[in-house]
């Protein structure tokens, strides 16, 4: 006869979740301004389900404080995520709590445990690998930048009206970051410091360069679309290379992705296949013991091929 711990522990999580939705709902309301008021195109959700997730939303936002906690506002620019800290949070804290009723009720208790711990870190590699995606993205567009604005400096716009005609004619996530320089600038923050601050989010050397650029012809002058022309150039033949080395380290790159990918794919087959055959890794000390090793091994084997199929140069 099976235990009936799984089912007791999956009650219990039902039982709270209903506690913490009534306490959510029969919660009396804050003098805040409404949402309404707020946000006139958006309306407003009157339902049980919209009330419980708008007040999680502001106690979460309550609790995170003015930093945001690990998903803050600064982690989720930079991916391109357009969810405030609080309702990013949220979303990760119920995902982790329905992983851990499933893995619970269909495998063990030990595997909804591990999967609701696992639901943050994979939050997380989730926003690591778009804001991968988004400097990439960024990269490639630059040449195209450049060209925008040797094309504005050619008929006489300055260097900042060049700019945000750019950011209206580029698209994502190009446009957003020319246009946050041109606000930086226009609430007061100094060209350069904008410009160097957004290679720094882009993690960009080329654009860096682009900064270093304007800087020097702010100082001693000169045709600034000539020099954007010298560096559009040196930033073109830095792209080819990049591009011959990244054919190179394709087939690295593909071996490395199959390798991680595998053993997870052998472990769901398998459960799915024989479920009994799986459990003994979940229940058994010497199973649990093994999993772990197997995870930690699994890591330490990820970043060693991560850094071998990256190349710096």
């Amino acid at each position: 006869m099976d235990s009936p711990a799984p089912f007791v522990i999956a009650i219990g999580f039902c039982m709270a979740a209903i506690i913490i939705m009534f306490v959510f709902v029969l919660k009396p309301r804050n003098g805040n301004i409404p949402i309404e008021r707020r946000r006139l195109e958006t309306p407003h959700d009157n339902s049980a389900v919209g009330r419980v997730s708008g007040t999680a939303v502001q106690f979460m936002d309550t609790a995170l404080g003015r930093s945001g906690g690990p998903f803050n506002r600064e982690v989720l620019y930079l991916a391109g995520m357009k969810q405030a800290p609080a309702d990013f949070t949220v979303l990760v804290i119920a995902s982790a709590v329905v992983a851990a009723v499933l893995g619970t009720l269909l495998i063990s208790l030990f595997m909804g445990i591990l999967l609701a711990v696992a639901a943050p870190f994979i939050a997380k590699v989730v926003l690591v690998m778009r804001t991968q995606k988004r400097r990439a993205k960024f990269e490639l567009q630059l040449t195209d930048t450049i060209q925008m604005l040797i094309g504005g400096l050619r008929v006489g716009h300055s260097i900042m009206r060049s700019l945000e005609a750019a950011a209206k004619e580029a698209q994502a996530p190009t446009s957003e970051e020319l246009s946050r320089i041109v606000n930086e600038v226009r609430i007061g923050k100094d060209a350069r410091q904008a410009i160097e601050d957004c290679a720094t989010r882009m993690d960009s050397e080329d654009f860096s360069w682009i900064g270093q650029a304007i800087q020097i012809n702010r100082e001693v002058g000169g045709d600034l679309a000539e020099v954007l022309e010298q560096v559009a150039g040196t930033i073109r033949e830095r792209s080819e290379i990049k591009g011959h080395v990244r054919a190179l380290s394709a087939e690295g790159k593909m071996s490395a992705v199959v390798l991680m990918i595998l053993p997870v794919a052998v472990g769901v087959f398998m459960s799915a296949l024989n479920p009994g055959y799986m459990r003994l890794f979940a229940e058994h000390p010497v199973g649990i013991a093994l999993v772990v090793i197997s995870a930690l091994l699994f890591v330490v084997g990820g970043f060693w091929m991560s850094r071998t199929v990256k190349i710096k140069f």
